[in-house]
């Protein structure tokens, strides 16, 4: 179970760990929090009182700090599983929807025609139709696009890392998505 972290103005920054949160709440250095208490840390027992420590760790922490996030400053980093997740598993050519297996990342100008490997110019093809359009412009192929590229946003990015996400983190993430990304179709 992953905890989301935020920064103070509720950027989010990673994906941590419950033990890391722990952490983070033992050093006071959690500013608030949202959502449901997902996980009960127990600790060792006090001698004065004979009480259990304990920290109720929350879905999503922001954090203080002064050192600000600049993850929102980065396009996200590309790569496959977040492609095929940001393009919902379904071909730009023939419009069929394919498990991991079946995909490719799709150069919509090739690489070696100077095409470069970035979210604009990736897209998620089959292996029929991507071996089809070869080393060919979408228009040379007579093959038409269904859906453009775009680049996901920091918090689309959060939701394309393939995390289990719980409920509070999700309802958290789609706010600041904007309503034409294909996340929530």
């Amino acid at each position: 179970m992953d905890v989301l972290q935020l920064d103070i103005s509720g950027r989010p920054q990673a994906w941590i760990s419950t033990r890391e949160a722990a952490v983070l709440y033992a050093c006071d250095s959690i500013a608030w929090t949202l959502g449901k208490s997902v996980q009960v840390l127990r600790g060792g027992f006090q001698r004065s009182t004979g009480l259990q420590s304990r920290i109720a760790v929350h879905a999503i922490v922001a954090v203080r700090g002064t050192v600000p996030s600049r993850a929102w400053r980065l396009t996200p980093a590309l790569s496959n599983p977040k492609l095929f997740t940001r393009d919902r598993h379904v071909c730009a050519y023939c419009g069929g929807m394919f498990h991991f297996d079946e995909l490719t990342r799709e150069h919509i100008r090739p690489v070696s025609r100077g095409g470069v490997d970035s979210w604009m110019n990736c897209i998620t093809a089959c292996r029929h139709c991507n071996g089809h359009k070869g080393n060919r412009l979408p228009e040379e192929a007579h093959m038409s696009l269904l859906y453009l590229p775009y680049v996901p946003s920091l918090h689309e990015d959060m939701i394309l890392r393939g995390r289990r996400i719980l409920v509070d983190q999700m309802d958290f993430l789609l706010a600041s998505v904007p309503r034409s990304s294909r996340l929530h179709g």
